[in-house]
């Protein structure tokens, strides 16, 4: 996710309530001030009945992992709530010409909107240009291209969010059990990759904001093998730990049979990332470490289908005032605990 994108991006979530009590408050104060503008929401639509037939073009990565695996599930799933949509869904592929070939073939049957998660944002640019220029909107999920021009609206996590959110809830449990100095180590994600580097930057942002440093850090590539060879290394050169942070629930399969080998896992708070199924089960049954996991939710591929839906038939969204579906939307990076866990089990990814 470009950083440069973030002045601009609807928070969904809790933000998607705070939209509508603004626009009552808006509609109720010109009651009282007959000077102020009538403010009416747009054209939009709240889904529930059918609308013009169109047929939305659908282009992932292999399910090749637990999280890029629910985004295909999802996108699926929401297009069949709509009696009025027909999905059109490639074969997820991480070869990135075979990618390109088939958004090719997705132009060339004139679908109405393209949703896109590409394997390599950069590399998939050009093909997402040329479906804008033939007056194809593009929703790019997630992995962002290198060009405006390539998209319509972008959707997708909010890395730093998920990171200060992190980092934030360590830093409320090491208050809570008055420790003043912790050992706050880091499992990161794939280094090279922006994402990774965000979300490290925010949990360190939030951890100095809290007056903490973080003690050590080691990254891993998303794998559960990785997870607990990386993990294994930083539990033996850290012989005291007070709370980990690690960045994805599938790496965190590997993260805890290292932490349970070594014989840990009575020491320390984990904190894990995107929200695994089996993460929030372990959660609720609070019979692991693992004490809370931020959300970095597949479901946004759900969204993505609705946003691509209400743009080809031309409406804007519930509840908003401006008459177009914003140009990006980025989803909540929630905090889920055993208090809250059973509010966010249904999007929980296998």
């Amino acid at each position: 996710m470009s950083t440069s994108l973030d002045r601009r991006h609807v928070l969904f979530g809790g933000a998607a309530i705070g939209a509508g009590a603004l626009l009552t408050g808006c509609t109720n104060s010109s009651d009282n001030d007959k000077s102020a503008p009538q403010v009416k929401a747009g054209a939009s639509s709240s889904g529930a009945t059918a609308g013009k037939a169109v047929t939305i073009g659908f282009s992932a990565p292999a399910a090749d992992h637990g999280w890029t695996a629910a985004i295909t599930i999802n996108a699926k799933a929401q297009a069949q709530q709509y009696s009025d949509v027909t999905l059109k869904a490639t074969e997820g592929t991480n070869d990135v010409a075979a990618q390109i070939q088939q958004v090719q073939s997705l132009i060339d049957a004139k679908v109405d909107a393209l949703v896109i998660l590409p394997f390599d944002g950069k590399a998939l640019t050009e093909i997402a240009k040329k479906a804008m220029a033939s007056g194809i909107p593009v929703i790019n999920l997630d992995r962002i291209f290198a060009s405006g021009l390539a998209y319509r609206t972008w959707i997708g996590g909010d890395n730093y969010g998920m990171g200060v959110n992190a980092g934030n809830f360590i830093a409320r449990r090491m208050k809570a059990a008055g420790k003043t100095d912790p050992v706050i180590v880091e499992v990161a994600g794939i280094d090279n990759l922006e994402l990774t580097q965000q979300r490290s930057k925010g949990f360190k942002d939030a951890l100095a904001a809290n007056g903490l440093r973080l003690a050590a850090r080691q990254a891993a590539d998303f794998t559960a093998a990785t997870g607990q060879r990386v993990t294994a290394q930083l539990l033996q050169a850290t012989p005291k730990i007070d709370a980990m942070w690690n960045h994805d629930d599938d790496q965190g399969i590997g993260v805890l049979a290292a932490i349970k080998q070594a014989q840990r896992d009575k020491e320390f708070v984990v904190v894990g990332g995107a929200g695994s199924r089996k993460a929030m089960e372990s959660i609720k049954a609070d019979d692991s470490p693992v004490k809370a996991t931020v959300l970095y939710s597949p479901s946004m591929a759900s969204s993505s289908i609705t946003v691509a839906r209400l743009i080809a038939q031309g409406h804007g969204m519930a509840d908003l005032v401006e008459h177009e579906v914003p140009a990006s939307v980025t989803t909540f990076s929630a905090v889920v605990t055993k208090e809250n866990v059973d509010q966010y089990m249904a999007v929980g990814f296998s």
